[in-house]
């Protein structure tokens, strides 16, 4: 299904319609970084593509890729090669790519000689504008072609800049971070549980307490004086601190950032 003119060039092309694509659309058409009208939605899926027309019923949803400046590559891992020559012969001069562990050194040999290539890394908070990405630039990529990748992150969260050797830890820490937190969560409504609350409640708590934690460190104090503020000696927050301290709570969590960091390095050689 396509909706729209396919004619003209679009300002962007993004190619993959999967829940991170469509966070991007969302944020772009809602930071009014691009027109409907000069936005393409590339989904090789049928049904996808008209879900995608649904919640985007101003927007080209087409099954080719198009006429364009610039592209979004939102596809899986082993498919972006593909994505990003067809997405250049189709004139795009800029490439994002937000597919994990695809190199810098694949995207340029894919898109070919005068391409700006950026690669990213958001995590899933994009699908309700909250995410945190981190960029790098390709060897083509002018100041102007990374804020322009910066911008669209931008619309649905925080960016940072680093150089690409740090994009497996932003992976390992940011990319998976969200399943560490929500791993937590889970542990948390169950010790509730097991003190005596209802799961309802606990759940209700829980949910709520990781809300508003979230919004006091949002306020930008160090979260080593958010504890301390919350940990009043030999107090019953003490008690508890204690417990995970002799868990190895922080050490566990400082592995597990490091396994997946490790993961990540092995995908982009694999």
């Amino acid at each position: 299904m396509t909706t729209g003119s396919a004619s003209s060039p679009f300002t962007l092309a993004l190619i993959g319609g999967g829940n991170m694509g469509a966070a991007l659309v969302g944020g772009l058409l809602g930071s009014g970084s691009v027109t409907p009208a000069r936005l393409a939605i590339v989904e090789v899926s049928s049904s996808r593509r008209e879900q995608l027309t649904t919640m985007f019923p101003n927007v080209t949803v087409t099954s080719e890729v198009p006429l364009c400046d610039a592209a979004v590559i939102a596809v899986k891992p082993h498919d972006v090669p593909d994505a990003v020559a067809s997405a250049t012969a189709h004139g795009a001069r800029r490439i994002l790519s937000i597919a994990a562990g695809v190199t810098i050194a694949t995207l340029e040999s894919a898109a070919g000689p005068n391409v700006a290539v950026v690669r990213s890394m958001p995590n899933t908070p994009a699908l309700v504008g909250q995410a945190a990405s981190a960029i790098a630039p390709g060897s083509h990529a002018s100041d102007s072609d990374i804020a322009w990748a910066e911008s669209i992150l931008g619309s649905v969260g925080t960016v940072v800049r680093v150089v690409e050797s740090h994009l497996d830890a932003v992976t390992g820490l940011a990319g998976s971070g969200p399943a560490y937190l929500f791993l937590v969560a889970e542990a948390l409504i169950d010790a509730g549980v097991a003190a005596g609350l209802t799961r309802a409640t606990a759940d209700a708590l829980v949910r709520q307490l990781l809300v508003g934690s979230a919004a006091l460190l949002a306020e930008g104090e160090p979260p080593a004086d958010l504890r301390a503020k919350v940990t009043s000696p030999g107090g019953t927050t003490a008690a508890g601190v204690s417990v995970l301290e002799s868990h190895a709570v922080r050490a566990a969590f400082i592995e597990a950032v490091r396994a997946a960091t490790d993961r990540g390095r092995e995908l982009g050689r694999g």
